[in-house]
């Protein structure tokens, strides 16, 4: 099963890095992107996807406001934050609002693909259903220090 991720990323540079690594390191297929709030949460309610990987800084808009329209997401769709703020504090913030793990874009890309692979590998069949997603420890911790 090909894992469908929608990007919500407002700089061009970063966005097609990511794309790239996404589609050669992960096997994960990105199926659109934005760089805006509006767009993110119409285009969330509006499609299917598995994975939708959200910047904090948006070129309109709030990260933190796509992520909150995701709570009620379907069961088994992942929403991860990837953001060069990534504080104790926003990463609980980000976790209270939703997300299934935060990243820094500036020295955690490598732990986002391993979470990409991880969650395509669990979505392969009986073998890859054993696999357990996980983020690394301090992608999200549980509560601001």
């Amino acid at each position: 099963m090909t894992l469908r991720a929608y990007i919500v990323e407002d700089s061009s540079t970063i966005r097609d890095n990511l794309i790239a690594t996404l589609k050669e390191l992960a096997r994960i297929e990105p199926v659109a992107t934005t760089g805006s709030e509006h767009e993110a949460k119409r285009w969330l309610a509006a499609n299917a996807w598995d994975l939708a990987i959200i910047d904090l800084f948006l070129q309109e808009g709030s990260g933190m406001n796509v992520l909150e329209a995701c709570r009620q997401r379907p069961a088994g769709r992942k929403v991860v934050v990837l953001s060069n703020h990534s504080s104790r504090d926003v990463r609980w913030r980000c976790q209270q609002l939703g997300a299934d793990a935060c990243f820094d874009k500036s020295t955690e890309l490598e732990a986002l693909v391993d979470y990409c692979a991880q969650l395509r590998a669990s979505t392969e069949g009986p073998a890859g259903a054993a696999a357990l997603v996980t983020a690394p420890e301090k992608a999200v911790p549980a509560s601001p220090a």
